[in-house]
């Protein structure tokens, strides 16, 4: 069985140390992140389980990450942080944040409230290994994409917009999440670059480009995988 991923996202060394060894004996798969970008770039192309989150990050406050994150992530995110003001806890915990916990710490506390935190996550299931829709298939194992059972070639880009869409089951994935997850933070509002590789998408796996079935616009919203 695998284990649960646990993102920890702060700047200091010997946080990362200290927590990698403890999340280790607990049973749990450390991630690390050192800043807010990268930190969402992750959280957006590999969710994890959970997510601790400092809030005095080098490039950005931990609570635009917090509210950045919330757009597209439903698992915990658990603040861990030296700010002890009590307006510090309720804004974070208002914008999204499952618990908080203060600098100092202890482990114990802090695995406890992990372990609260992750009972009460919504049900996330397992990751397809395959797509099929019509006479498409995506391979996620061998990162293939074929269409009446020939390979489509596309372009690293495409193909992660593709499967990004593809992993959504049906649902609505926002130009925000699309972007952030293809992109990076850097480019999250340039959905000019979304719309380029959705129509060259479109011309590669569509019978009729100019009126899509598998990758379905929503207007002012973002685009959906329906499978035709």
């Amino acid at each position: 069985m695998s284990r649960l991923r646990i993102l920890v996202v702060d700047d200091e060394p010997q946080i990362h140390r200290f927590l990698k060894a403890a999340l280790d004996a607990a049973g749990y798969e450390p991630v690390r992140a050192d800043a807010g970008r990268e930190a969402l770039r992750e959280i957006a192309r590999h969710p994890p389980d959970a997510v601790v989150l400092d809030l005095g990050l080098p490039d950005m406050d931990g609570k635009d990450v917090l509210i950045q994150a919330r757009a597209f992530y439903a698992g915990p995110i658990i603040i861990l942080s030296a700010r002890d003001r009590e307006l510090e806890k309720i804004e974070a915990l208002d914008q999204g944040a499952n618990d908080y916990v203060e600098k100092p710490f202890g482990v114990g506390e802090l695995l406890a409230r992990l372990r609260v935190a992750l009972r009460e996550r919504p049900d996330r299931g397992e990751a397809p290994k395959a797509v099929r829709a019509g006479d498409l298939e995506i391979d996620f194992d061998m990162r293939r994409v074929t269409l009446a059972g020939k390979t489509v070639r596309l372009s690293p880009k495409e193909y992660e917009v593709l499967t990004a869409l593809a992993e959504g089951g049906g649902r609505v994935i926002t130009h925000k999440a699309l972007l952030l997850s293809v992109w990076g933070p850097a480019h999250d509002e340039d959905t000019q670059y979304l719309r380029v590789f959705v129509g060259q998408l479109r011309q590669k796996l569509e019978t009729d480009p100019a009126s899509p079935k598998l990758i379905v616009t929503e207007p002012g919203v973002g685009y959906r995988f329906s499978g035709g």
